[in-house]
């Protein structure tokens, strides 16, 4: 038996393993399309099946997603090998970057904010030409 056609009690299919780590099934397929998830194996009719790995793989990249990180970020976590071989500082150099960008992010809606708030602040009630924005 080879690996596209084994099939082995744990297998998940992708319905599955949407269902698992609450990430849409298309999302599945495009986190695979731009190789940030690993191709799966197939089974001899085709379907693919997880593992896993997977499950934790993809739940990995929703938490990541969800904190902010860019797909070439998570691409670059993905890349460092996992817990087991991951160095502490190569995540923190990625994170403490992110938390950069996420910092500089907030100082500009904040200034958005306040020039949004003055501006709202001027409207009177005419009509259109004489409108501040």
């Amino acid at each position: 038996m080879n690996a596209i056609t084994a099939a082995r009690a744990d297998d998940l299919t992708i319905g599955k393993l949407s269902r698992l780590t609450g990430v849409n099934i298309e999302t599945i397929r495009y986190y695979e399309k731009i190789k940030v998830l690993p191709t799966p194996s197939r089974t001899e009719t085709g379907r693919r099946t997880y593992g896993q790995t997977d499950v934790r793989t993809l739940a990995f990249i929703r938490r990541s997603r969800e904190l902010g990180f860019s797909l070439n970020e998570v691409r670059a976590l993905l890349g460092l090998g996992g817990p087991e071989k991951a160095s502490c500082r190569e995540v923190r150099e990625i994170a403490t970057h992110h938390l950069s960008d996420i910092r500089g992010k907030i100082g500009d809606l904040r200034k958005l904010a306040r020039l949004l708030s003055k501006t709202v602040a001027q409207f009177t009630g005419t009509p259109a030409p004489d409108c501040p924005v």
